[in-house]
């Protein structure tokens, strides 16, 4: 056999050992969470077919150059909370996880001002 063909064979097999793994992740979805503390602006994705896309729906809904994506979350929920001086991004397995230990780590006089969660 010729090296051309051992190097097309070398292609073709490493080239459906990728395909192989990528099945996995098309049945990930990916969610964000977008902020600008400044102008209390937000914004979040759920269930998108790829992080970028979660990452720029956030980004979008923001409404905001100066937003900046904060939490993204695959199979999992992220939360938001915040009050006038501080705020924490917290995950979890669930909504329930994710606000609880936000509103934990952020104290008192916070809130949830935001949550997503993917499939």
């Amino acid at each position: 056999m010729s090296w051309r063909w051992s190097m097309i064979i070398l292609l073709l097999a490493s080239g459906l050992c990728q395909g192989a793994g990528s099945s996995k992740a098309k049945n990930a979805y990916y969610g964000a969470i977008a902020y600008h503390a400044a102008s209390n602006s937000i914004g979040w994705a759920s269930d998108r077919r790829t992080g970028r896309e979660a990452r720029i729906e956030a980004l979008k809904q923001c409404g905001r150059e100066e937003c900046v994506v904060v939490a993204t979350v695959s199979r999992a929920c992220a939360a938001l909370a915040k009050d006038t001086k501080k705020f924490v991004v917290q995950k979890g397995a669930t909504r329930q996880e994710a606000e609880t230990k936000a509103l934990s780590k952020c104290g008192a006089q916070c809130e949830v001002a935001v949550w997503t969660c993917t499939k």
